[in-house]
């Protein structure tokens, strides 16, 4: 392979409109119709050939539709609005200047494996990517100080073609970048950043490119180089694409190479964000750091750790990333000097003694100060899956958090409800989307005009999916009439259901059709006629999937269901749109308790779609009876075929009894009780499951503190990094003197709610202090042979009655019912970012 550079050469501008470049290079445009429609009205049919890539769109687009848009006062009225905006929301006060004026300057670093931010750039594969882009155009709201690291993958993830007989087909285009809103970071004298990164005999090579998101930016590593071997440069082709060498060798280049990029251009980072287990490398890559700075490393990893925040997404065991012990060594050996280890110490950094394998969700888990779920129940169940490594501790005490995912509002919303809004709430409510009070107005808005607007949107959703089916039969080269009945699918008076996800088999795509003849006879009533529209990929090494994708095609094709099921090919935030915004009921089935969020379902509620759902992720925060539909419960089940038979009939119940009923229940020309429903969903899920709310909630909860403790860790040469992991050790070594020797308590009358129990308690803690340690009185009811709704109180020292020995007194307030207690003891430091920082506990035996 010969060695040549590249030239883009774009036609003129014509001074008048030559900001049509900044702006094509600013994801702010994605969020912005009147962004979207600048570059639409230069040429409609260019822009859709292009889904949507303005950059392309500005290299192909004739002279003559330039200087036709130029002349047009319209347009230039427009282009003037849209630029004023535009450098209106570049330099506005912002909700963090005003919320914490002392952390102005402090990054917040946020490492990703995918980031889905426009379907102009497809390095995503679904709700964890997505989630990612809409965090960081949150971030850009509100002013947040976050830079992204990513991977730009030459390939993406896939586009998928359905062929004619249904299977699914995975095509890898190479992505050119100079077509895409990505350019190359510089240094301060111009020269592309490019920096290495060390794999096993050899040293790979990695271009930064930089992609602009309102007022923050984000950095892609790019290893599709000519310094590097062909090999290597196929490590950042695909994502989630190749082997389990593959696998490791990307995480290495996203976290150690993400950590080595940021230094390299100058960004040191007050706060370090890990979303998912892929980018915990990086902690890695920041011991080193401080080690060979002098750090002793038990006093780095408190510095790290405190500064550290780690996300999970998945609660399924096979989503948490896993290498065996000898692939870590290879890759990994050369940093046992640098940290001063061995292979063993190195290993327990990510040990997980369940698999036997280093898990990269513990190597997060044990760096991070602060690890969140992605919503309350998948924080529950993240705590029962991790509590062997908390084994001291009860469940629901394992240091786990949530914070419940949520949408960028302004990104998945039509337009035309967006005007609609505006009409009825002002335009206020785009700065503070969280405030649920402007959402009340929705009540105000008549019913007629949401229902007529929503039948708008239905039948544009309708006509996009004909248009692709069309396309997608023309290239699969069938029969001219098979093409022609397109025009004749999907009825637009029908009630229409969406189905779109990635196809894992625990989604349960096809649950709907567990009986298929009262599924017909659902589907072919011809008073009461219902159709649903299926998209979404499956991985190509997963067959299962695959074949749930070729089962719907081929009922799609059978009669009663032809031009009533549909499948779309290639599902990708253009398709999710065109979805979320025009069917009628939003479908989702996985299997409890499976689903970490979903965030689908909230991108079809902010535009008045009604879920319907088990109750799983995000949907039990959600749900309250009048803003959709609920199926199924939640546990009990001897097996999972048992679950999906009675989910599958309470699901044709709910359709049956409930949703169709409510559709066509229509007087004076709508359906009240189903506009009642949509205007409850808007109202009450619309502010709750923002990016807004959630960004923030990172921000007060989190990001905050993990910068203040960063840079408390590290302040006067690691002095409390120091004092922390030396107390740690101490408590450590002296643990196992730890006893709660005796627990005095009334029990010989009847106590009545309200009153104070008293107890007294007398422990031996060797060596350590009373100041060293929390003694509690841990309270709540009786679950399983252990307390739930655990509450504490803490007792306090009366008297040492000899060397180690102490006699504590306290009590708790007695509530109604029957109530459990104990007396335990645990590590307690003010330094400590959890309780069980240190999960250590020494409980009361009987008494």
């Amino acid at each position: 392979m010969y060695f040549f550079r590249t030239v883009t050469v774009s036609p003129q501008l014509p001074e008048r409109i030559s900001r049509l470049k900044e702006l094509s290079y600013n994801f702010w445009f994605s969020w912005q119709p009147k962004a979207l429609e600048l570059f639409e009205r230069i040429n409609r049919d260019k822009w859709q050939e292009l889904n949507h890539n303005p950059v392309k769109l500005l290299l192909e687009v004739s002279p003559d539709d330039l200087a036709r848009v130029a002349g047009d006062q319209e347009y230039l009225n427009l282009y003037d609005q849209v630029m004023a905006e535009l450098d209106q929301y570049m330099n506005n006060q912002t909700w963090f200047a005003e919320q914490y004026p002392d952390l102005a300057g402090k990054t917040i670093a946020y490492f990703s494996a995918e980031f889905g931010l426009h379907e102009s750039l497809p390095i995503y594969s679904g709700g964890l990517g997505v989630l990612a882009g809409d965090h960081c155009k949150a971030a850009s709201d509100i002013g947040l100080p976050l830079v992204g690291i990513g991977i730009l993958y030459k390939q993406g993830y896939f586009t998928q073609y359905i062929n004619r007989e249904g299977w699914q087909e995975a095509h890898y285009p190479f992505q050119k970048y100079n077509e895409m809103p990505v350019r190359p970071a510089l240094t301060e004298d111009g020269r592309e950043v490019i920096i290495p990164v060390d794999l096993p005999g050899r040293v790979v090579y990695l271009k930064v490119w930089q992609v602009q998101i309102g007022r923050i930016k984000v950095y892609l590593l790019d290893a599709d180089i000519t310094l590097n071997s062909d090999h290597d440069r196929g490590l950042t082709a695909q994502l989630y694409g190749g082997d389990r060498e593959t696998r490791i060798s990307q995480e290495i280049l996203l976290g150690i190479g993400g950590v080595k990029a940021l230094r390299y251009m100058g960004i040191n980072p007050a706060a370090w964000h890990i979303n998912e287990g892929h980018a915990a490398f990086l902690c890695i890559e920041r011991l080193r750091e401080l080690v060979q700075a002098g750090v002793p490393l038990a006093t780095a990893k408190e510095a790290v750790r405190a500064s550290t925040i780690f996300t999970t997404h998945t609660p399924v065991p096979a989503g948490h990333d896993t290498f065996d012990p000898d692939r870590v060594h290879r890759y990994f050996n050369h940093y046992y000097g640098l940290l001063g280890v061995d292979r063993d110490s190195f290993m327990n950094l990510g040990w997980d003694p369940k698999s036997h394998s280093f898990n990269m969700t513990i190597l997060a888990m044990n760096l991070s100060a602060y690890c969140n779920g992605v919503s309350q129940l998948h924080g529950n169940v993240t705590r029962k899956m991790f509590h062997y490594l908390f084994d001291p501790i009860p469940v629901e005490e394992v240091p786990v958090f949530s914070v419940t995912n949520g949408i960028h509002t302004l990104t998945w919303m039509s337009r035309e409800l967006r005007e609609l809004l505006n009409s009825y709430l002002g335009t206020a409510w785009y700065g503070n989307i969280s405030n649920p009070e402007p959402w009340h107005a929705i009540g105000n808005i008549p019913d007629r005009e949401l229902w007529g607007l929503h039948k708008s949107l239905k039948k544009k959703t309708i006509n996009f999916v004909r248009s692709v089916l069309q396309k997608q039969k023309t290239r699969n080269q069938e029969a001219a009439e098979n093409i022609a009945e397109v025009a004749e699918y999907l009825n637009p008076e029908a009630l229409t259901i969406g189905f779109a996800r990635r196809f894992a088999t625990y989604k349960r795509a096809t649950l709907l059709f567990r009986d298929k003849e009262r599924l017909a006879r659902i589907f072919s009533d011809p008073e009461r006629p219902v159709q649903i529209i299926f998209a979404g990929k499956a991985h190509p090494a997963d067959r299962a999937g695959q074949e749930l994708i070729k089962y719907i095609y081929d009922i799609s094709q059978e009669e009663p269901f032809k031009g009533k099921i549909i499948f779309i090919e290639n599902y990708d935030m253009n398709v999710a749109r065109h979805l979320v915004q025009g069917v009628d009921v939003w479908l989702n089935t996985p299997r409890w308790p499976m689903e970490a969020s979903g965030t689908s379902g909230m991108k079809a509620a902010v535009n008045g779609v009604i879920n319907c759902s088990v109750l799983d992720g995000w949907w039990p925060e959600a749900y309250n009876g009048e803003n959709g539909w609920a199926v199924g419960r939640e546990t009990g089940y001897r097996t999972e075929d048992d679950q999906d038979r009675d989910d599958a009939f309470h699901l044709y119940s709910v359709l049956e009894d409930q949703i169709i009923p409510a559709y066509y229940n229509q007087t004076d020309g709508y359906p009240k009780e189903w506009v009642d429903r949509m205007k409850n969903s808007i109202k009450t899920i619309t502010p709750q499951f923002s990016t807004e709310r959630m960004v923030k909630e990172y921000t007060d909860r989190f990001y905050s503190q993990a910068v203040r403790r960063g840079e408390e860790f590290t302040a006067n040469n690691f002095q409390v990094a120091s004092q922390v992991q030396d107390y740690k050790r101490f408590i450590k070594d002296n643990w196992h003197h730890v006893t709660v020797k005796s627990v005095e308590v009334e029990s010989d009358r009847e106590f009545k709610a309200g009153e104070d129990m008293q107890l007294t308690a007398t422990v031996y803690l060797g060596p350590i202090p009373p100041h060293d340690v929390a003694v509690e009185v841990v309270h709540g009811c009786e679950g399983d042979h252990t307390l739930v709704g655990i509450k504490t109180s803490p007792l306090t020292v009366e008297s040492q009655s000899e060397e180690g020995v102490y006699r504590y007194k306290g009590g708790f307030t007695l509530e109604q019912g029957t109530c459990g207690f104990t007396v335990r003891i645990r590590p307690n430091n003010p330094k400590f970012a959890t309780k069980f920082e240190l999960p250590l506990a020494s409980w009361a035996a009987n008494f």
